[in-house]
């Protein structure tokens, strides 16, 4: 793994958490804490792992990524805008009236999103569905879903954990942004969801945990899920809410608080 290639995937994700502190400041709401956790492992999706070509959006052998988690659409749009779906220019017009970019994604608007997302727990399933479709139809793409940890409270999640399992669905791969953190507290006070790795290795997946923001780690868990067969693959990674900006992480209120413009300027001079 060249260093070259960890070093600008870094800057990807460091750009991407500009876009979520510019967007969100321009629209005055929106979830700027949990997008910034994630930013690392949707720049590294986005930007090195998947197969997408944003000029054929609808392209038959691209794979599949679901933002389970659409509250945190800001980190997607952020990714599809530089990865060059649509122009960065649009980023600015999150949550305003007439925009593609929605408070949740809707794939019936934007190119590149692929699942409608923003009621918990649902993004499981459609990835699900969307992995059954490869094999029927003899594709080899893979499919790969971002979950929140205070959203596998949905027992949704677990249903749709066992049928990947039991289906062997080994084109899966989901990630755990394991930030320990939800709109109304820590996760582990509202309904404990831990031991999570546990969890899933007891429905029958293959599970991995790493450090979510360490971009060597997400690549090498991506390669070894590859190899995975007859098994979904899920990948705890353990982040920090609002990564990226002192002031935000591990800061609960920031789940869906949108900065004032002095705060964003003093996030973006952080962010460099």
């Amino acid at each position: 793994m060249k260093q070259e290639t960890i070093a600008w995937l870094e800057g990807k994700a460091r750009e991407i958490r500009r876009h979520i502190i510019r967007m969100t400041a321009a629209a005055g709401s929106g979830h700027p804490g949990g997008s910034l956790s994630a930013a690392d492992i949707v720049a590294a999706l986005y930007f090195h792992i998947l197969r997408l070509n944003p000029n054929w959006p609808a392209w038959p052998g691209r794979d599949r990524f679901v933002l389970s988690k659409g509250h945190a659409a800001p980190v997607l749009y952020a990714a599809l805008a530089e990865r060059g779906f649509f122009p960065v220019e649009e980023l600015l017009t999150l949550r305003k009236l007439g925009s593609r970019l929605q408070g949740h994604p809707d794939m019936k608007v934007l190119p590149g999103v692929e699942m409608s997302t923003g009621s918990l727990g649902q993004g499981l399933s459609a990835a699900n569905g969307m992995a059954l479709a490869a094999r029927l139809d003899g594709r080899d793409y893979r499919v790969f879903v971002l979950l929140g940890d205070g959203e596998t409270q949905e027992g949704m999640v677990w249903e749709a954990a066992m049928a990947a399992a039991h289906y062997k669905l080994d084109n899966v791969t989901a990630f755990l942004d394991h930030n320990g953190l939800q709109i109304d507290g820590p996760v582990r006070e509202v309904m404990s969801v831990e031991p999570a790795a546990d969890k899933w290795k007891a429905f029958g997946w293959d599970v991995q945990v790493i450090d979510g923001h360490d971009a060597a780690q997400i690549l090498r868990a991506v390669e070894t899920a590859r190899q995975v067969e007859g098994r979904p693959q899920m990948i705890v990674a353990e982040t920090v809410k609002g990564k990226g900006v002192s002031f935000m992480e591990n800061q609960v209120d920031w789940h869906g608080k949108a900065p004032k413009p002095e705060e964003a300027e003093k996030a973006l001079a952080e962010l460099g």
